[in-house]
């Protein structure tokens, strides 16, 4: 960053609004964030974020490798808000926009890709048997399950591959973990962060 900015507290006036945003602001640089999008994710708005994160992460001069494996992942991430988030509103024309969080940032050498977003309660327990499987998996078996899926029909409710955890998981090269909270009787808030 190229400009020195005061804590909030040092802030002057009655404006809470601002200070609440020059807080939420400070809250996201002091733990690494340097992208931070939170609302309904379209194809555009992914292509959008990754374009200027490869800006940045051009100006940070990442290597390549590391570029393309935060691009990879962030297109992963996303494309699950997507296809599975719960949080679901429909246009006129049945077109579907799905809420989700995500961030990408950098600390202690380690470049993040984190995202969350509603699921139904009821998946809870196939999406962490899934990730428990695949995270303690080396690099070999997950390239062995990468095929195996590739060449298998798509598993049930799944709305491509079934690739998509194993290809974070393949890129994560320092790993990944994820967490669930209940939201409701019917619902619950996902959410995974991967390490580049």
């Amino acid at each position: 960053m190229g400009v020195n900015l005061p804590p909030v507290s040092s802030m002057t006036g009655d404006c809470m609004l601002a200070k609440d945003m020059y807080s939420f602001r400070n809250y996201l640089q002091n733990t690494g964030i340097i992208f931070c999008y939170s609302g309904y994710v379209t194809d555009d708005i992914l292509v959008g974020i990754g374009n200027a994160i490869k800006q940045k992460l051009t100006i940070d001069e990442e290597d390549s490798k590391t570029t393309r494996a935060v691009f990879s992942v962030f297109v992963e991430q996303v494309q699950n808000v997507i296809r599975y988030s719960a949080e679901i509103e429909t246009t006129g024309d049945m077109t579907e926009l799905r809420y989700g969080v995500i961030t990408v940032g950098k600390k202690d050498d380690r470049v993040f890709i984190t995202c969350g977003n509603i699921i139904k309660t009821e998946d809870k327990e196939r999406l962490e048997s899934n990730l428990v499987q695949i995270q303690g998996m080396d690099k070999k078996e997950l390239k062995k399950l990468w095929k195996e899926t590739l060449r298998s029909d798509p598993p049930e409710g799944s709305k491509g591959a079934g690739v998509g955890l194993i290809d974070i998981a393949r890129r994560a090269r320092k790993g990944f973990t994820f967490d669930f909270a209940e939201v409701n009787d019917v619902h619950s808030f996902f959410t995974l962060k991967a390490y580049i």
